[in-house]
């Protein structure tokens, strides 16, 4: 198995999906905010992951980015 968790990340949450392997979807969606709470709800979904497929998950981030607020250096 190669079980991976897709994560989509924005400002004040973030969503989330598992798969135990390609295709194979682990559960449902989940979101939780970026608090503490938040993060703990995230860190008991890794490892419940890993508990199902024996495997640790790879961590996948998706995220957009405010180019208005880019600095770019050369």
């Amino acid at each position: 198995m190669n079980p991976v968790i897709g994560l989509d990340i924005s400002k004040d949450e973030s969503h989330g999906q598992a798969f135990l392997e390609r295709g194979k979807p682990f559960k449902g969606t989940f979101h939780f905010e970026h608090t503490q709470e938040g993060l703990l709800k995230l860190l008991h979904v890794i490892k419940e992951v890993e508990q199902a497929s024996g495997h640790r998950p790879t961590l996948i981030l998706e995220f957009q980015i405010d180019l208005e607020n880019l600095i770019f250096v050369k």
